[in-house]
């Protein structure tokens, strides 16, 4: 699966490893591309293993909100 979140707060590259690091620490993501000029992360996650809460509570959890 794919999925795409919205994060507001990322302004360097500091931010972007924080994200990413959170999210591939998860069981089940497999890839994650993080674009601070739009401020979207892209996410490759096998369904089975991780959920889109799960996810965006990763992210809460490295000090940024992720909107939708």
């Amino acid at each position: 699966m794919e999925m795409t979140l919205e994060v507001n707060g990322m302004t360097c590259n500091h931010c972007e490893q924080s994200v990413k690091g959170g999210l591939q620490e998860l069981e089940g993501v497999h890839g994650v591309e993080v674009d601070l000029d739009s401020g979207k992360v892209n996410i490759t996650y096998d369904e089975a293993y991780v959920s889109k809460k799960m996810m965006k509570e990763a992210v809460e959890a490295q000090g940024y909100e992720p909107v939708g």
